[in-house]
């Protein structure tokens, strides 16, 4: 017994970390989860597109599956929306005076607006709602808020057949301007992707954020021109200058205007901000690249912790 309790402690220490870190890179061994480089990022994505477009596909069917009329809410939601709208701002508030083709103007910014709002707040809970799925498998995290910005264009697309219907019925002709709709889109999509990865990486972090987008994304919405014509208020000298050019510039009111004039023949050039698809390029640039950077550097954190 005193033996062992005169025996002297073990001075053999732990090697240093930095000895460790040395024995795995010489056999060949890296930190689990760790970021690749930018350029092997992308790479990855790339190879990882078609889970991408089939998870975006799987999420968009199982999104009403519970629904005694299923797929049809895809289209009656928006629709929905813009006749309460209507009722509200056209007819209560008088906004549809002086607005030609106002059912038509109204429900183009309310399905394009829906687009962005939607994929939006899909990106805020792309991380923190996949908890399960971002901690047992590896794959870019980036497939996340990119497969649910590409649900809300596929969602988009199939409400697109009920706004052909709804200008043909009030009298829009078809016209080549429809085929502006496509770069028009593809800006809007690399835009709302950039903001759906910013929003993933800070929902990931702080959950409660997506209780808080709700007001923020219906503010925005107000300012978007999608009830009322920004032309028609920033024509005369009642505004600022500051906020004539902040109304003019904001993204969300850019990309509806460009889908107006493509989609309305009563809807003009001169009603549209200037320098119009530079704005629409520039924020889809600044938006997609700046976002995917943003969530790249984060992406060994998460569903950690």
């Amino acid at each position: 017994m005193s033996q062992v309790l005169d025996t002297p402690p073990s001075t053999t220490q732990a090697p240093p970390e930095a000895d460790l870190a040395a024995l795995a890179a010489r056999h060949g061994l890296s930190v689990s989860g760790a970021r690749p480089g930018l350029p092997e990022y992308v790479r990855q994505l790339w190879a990882r597109r078609h889970f991408i477009t089939a998870f975006a596909t799987a999420k968009l069917t199982a999104q009403y599956s519970q629904a005694k009329l299923g797929q049809i809410w895809q289209v009656m939601t928006p629709l929905l929306n813009a006749a309460v709208y209507y009722f509200i701002f056209g007819v209560l508030l008088g906004t549809k005076h002086n607005v030609p083709d106002y059912v038509p103007f109204l429900v183009t910014g309310v399905f394009i607006w829906t687009f962005t709002q939607s994929s939006i707040m899909a990106g805020t809970r792309a991380i923190s709602g996949n908890l399960g799925l971002v901690r047992a498998l590896h794959f870019p995290r980036a497939a996340l808020p990119i497969s649910f910005a590409l649900q809300q264009l596929q969602q988009l697309l199939f409400s697109m057949a009920a706004l052909v219907v709804i200008l043909l019925c009030f009298g829009v002709p078809v016209a080549a301007s429809w085929l502006l709709a496509v770069p028009a889109l593809v800006l809007q999509f690399t835009f709302n992707a950039g903001v759906s990865m910013v929003m993933a990486r800070m929902g990931a972090k702080t959950p409660d954020i997506a209780q808080l987008m709700p007001f923020v994304l219906r503010t925005w919405m107000y300012v978007s021109g999608v009830m009322w014509s920004i032309d028609k208020i920033t024509k005369g000298d009642d505004l600022p200058h500051i906020v004539t050019l902040l109304l003019q510039i904001n993204p969300a009111a850019v990309y509806i205007d460009l889908m107006r004039f493509a989609l309305i023949d009563s809807f003009h050039a001169s009603q549209l901000p200037p320098h119009v698809w530079a704005a629409a390029t520039g924020w889809a640039l600044l938006a997609g690249v700046g976002g995917f950077i943003y969530f790249w550097k984060a992406e060994e954190t998460y569903g950690r912790g």
